[in-house]
């Protein structure tokens, strides 16, 4: 199964609850924390809630 590194690069400050509780769920928390995820419809859905928070690297 694929895995994608994704990266918070911008701050959580000032986002949508919702928006926070999926970072949260990715296991992002602060600036420059990296995870490891697989690549499945959930993740998928997830990222797009937040693409213009995260860097994404397949």
């Amino acid at each position: 199964m694929l895995r994608m590194k994704i990266t918070l690069v911008k701050s959580l400050i000032g986002t949508k609850k919702d928006q926070i509780a999926t970072a949260h769920a990715l296991g992002l928390k602060k600036i420059g924390d990296t995870t490891e995820q697989p690549d499945n419809p959930s993740t998928q859905g997830k990222i797009a809630k937040i693409v213009h928070l995260i860097k994404v690297d397949a």
